[in-house]
């Protein structure tokens, strides 16, 4: 599926507002999307947000044989998936150019660099080593996935543990966690990038771009760099020429936001050690009383309770007085009982009315057998018409 295409309104408009130096989020030009980091129940997973865009990392391992050029030395690889549910424009079962981008891009960030200790996961020397495995996945797409996936690694990386091992002549024994307690890697530097939009043949320039703003970009400038502005690697990508002003003013912007992206890190892996060492709920877990994963979460209504006796007592005092008295039932007969002024209720009278016909017809005789055969007559006829 294809994902719907900008029309000439909107990309129009986008252009405008970056000549004014206007954002559609409200941000100024240099200004970052709010990150969110947090972690999973267990070690090695990691949830970042960047604005609108999601990505998840998890981090695993296993031991394997090391390389034959390298036999000292452990493995790192790295899976970035694109997946459908990040955006419709992905397609499943085949990697598309992007994809294969970010991978590359992800792998010259942390593995070129050599932010991790390599020859720490050597085991035995040419036989056995770990391999360390960083999936990444998309689970939302708003702009800026190179951004947010290497937030998301090198914090996943840095809360990974990775089981300790024993070594006895030629065996090699793997302890559980309950058994000994997990071993951090060993991270010397914490490389991050920072993305950089080139609008009308590089004349503009905005940070941490959207969706909609790299649709009508010309040009990318990916910039890894650690804290002590040391640059791991750099890609520029759309085909624009930059001058050595434009990449210089870039570096030095891209300084500032790693400084303040890795002390985001520390302080969120502080806060999840801290929670951990104290025995409570800690990363996906700890959102389940809170409610936090409902999407259909409602805030409580407050209600003023300041004036309540002063509201009730002007109500009643504006109210109506209810009537004292209640009008009598009328009885028109005795074992019949009304309310109001209806039409009366003629059974009883019937009754006294057919008991006097019986005293007149025992008088008259004959008359009234004649009468009761008629009577008795007419009530078929009128059971023929009810029929």
């Amino acid at each position: 599926m294809k994902d719907t295409p900008l029309s000439n309104c909107e990309r129009d408009f986008l252009l405008k507002a970056i000549e004014e130096k206007k954002r559609l989020d409200g941000r100024q030009t240099y200004d970052y999307r709010k990150i969110k980091i947090t972690f999973g129940t267990d070690y090695g997973c990691c949830f970042v947000d960047l604005g609108q865009t999601r990505v998840m990392a998890q981090v695993s391992c296993e031991l394997v044989a090391p390389k034959e050029s390298r036999p000292n030395e452990g493995i790192m690889f790295f899976n970035l998936e694109l997946s459908q549910m990040a955006s419709p424009a992905f397609e499943q079962g085949r990697q598309s150019e992007l994809s294969v981008k970010l991978n590359r891009q992800l792998e010259r960030c942390l593995r070129n660099s050599k932010c991790i200790d390599t020859e720490s996961l050597c085991v035995v020397s040419g036989e056995k080593v770990w391999q360390i495995r960083v999936d990444v996945h998309t689970l939302n797409n708003d702009g800026n996935l190179m951004d947010a996936a290497s937030v998301a690694a090198i914090s996943a990386l840095c809360h990974f543990r990775r089981p300790d091992v024993g070594i006895q002549g030629e065996e090699v024994t793997v302890y559980s966690p309950e058994e000994r307690d997990p071993i951090p890697l060993s991270i010397y530097h914490m490389p991050i990038s920072v993305s950089f939009a080139f609008f009308q043949q590089g004349t503009y320039l905005l940070v941490d771009p959207c969706e909609r703003e790299e649709r009508v970009m010309d040009g990318l400038l990916m910039i890894a760099m650690n804290k002590h502005r040391e640059i791991c690697s750099i890609q520029s990508s759309g085909g624009i020429m930059l001058l050595k002003e434009q990449v210089m003013r870039c570096s030095k912007i891209a300084s500032v936001k790693v400084s303040e992206i890795t002390e985001l890190i520390n302080k969120a892996l502080l806060n999840d050690k801290t929670a951990r060492k104290a025995g409570g709920r800690c990363g996906f877990a700890e959102s389940m009383p809170q409610e936090r994963i409902t999407a259909l979460k409602m805030d409580q209504t407050s209600v003023e309770m300041t004036d309540v006796s002063e509201t009730v007592s002007s109500i009643v005092q504006t109210a109506e007085a209810p009537p004292q008295t209640v009008p009598s039932p009328l009885v028109p007969v005795p074992g019949v009982g009304q309310i109001g002024e209806g039409l009366c209720n003629t059974w009883g009278l019937e009754e006294e009315e057919e008991e006097e016909d019986d005293d007149d017809g025992e008088s008259s005789g004959g008359d009234s057998v004649a009468e009761v055969t008629k009577m008795e007559k007419e009530q078929h006829k009128d059971d023929k018409s009810r029929k």
